[in-house]
């Protein structure tokens, strides 16, 4: 765990462009990032308590990026044991970024997939043990991605949501039991458990 300090340094010597990989075994990296309009990287003091509390859940989970962006948090989870992490990122920029990333990191279990998230939730199910929804705060994407992903959960599958703290949160769906949540600045965050069940798996 980053001691106050040390989060303090790691936050200063990230470099524009740049985000910080904080834990596991590619703890120290830098993500190449395009700057562009509305990108929001989850802050690093965001992602050490949500990987804290998904550490029991994560060695050798899959997990699915819906809004990848950076792709901080998916590679973040292959950092601390995730087995395979897809990636759903519609800007084709942000989406060669993430390949280079991942191949620089030589992480074979990181797979990015060009796509809308909801368009790509269309497609057949198949389940994944946790999902990052964290969507553009401007898409108001929430309850419509939640509703989407769903069918794609293993039985008790964690879900990650992100939104601004000034905000409500979000209307999800009933079946998914809230587990933890936190605020940090701007950014109002929560873990939730779910108890649907899912297809075997086929791999994204």
């Amino acid at each position: 765990m980053l001691t106050p300090r040390n989060r303090a340094l790691a936050e200063r010597t990230s470099l524009p462009g740049q985000v910080r990989i904080i834990g596991g075994m590619l703890r120290g990296s830098r993500l190449a990032v395009p700057e562009l309009p509305g990108l929001r990287p989850t802050p690093s003091r965001v992602r050490e308590t949500l990987f804290n509390w998904l550490a029991p859940v994560l060695p050798g989970a899959r997990c699915l990026d819906l809004y990848a962006g950076s792709g901080a948090l998916g590679i973040e989870a292959l950092s601390r044991g995730a087995r395979e992490v897809c990636f759903i990122e519609r800007n084709g920029r942000l989406a060669d970024a993430l390949r280079a990333n991942l191949k620089r990191l030589r992480q074979p279990g990181g797979r990015v997939i060009d796509s809308d998230a909801l368009a790509f939730l269309a497609g057949v199910p198949e389940p994944f043990d946790v999902v990052f929804l964290d969507p553009p705060f401007a898409a108001d994407a929430w309850q419509a991605a939640a509703q989407a992903v769903s069918p794609w959960l293993s039985p008790g599958a964690r879900v990650y949501v992100e939104y601004p703290s000034a905000s409500p949160e979000p209307s999800l769906p009933a079946h998914w039991q809230p587990l933890r949540r936190g605020r940090a600045g701007q950014v109002a965050f929560a873990l939730y458990a779910s108890g649907g069940a899912a297809e075997p798996s086929t791999g994204c």
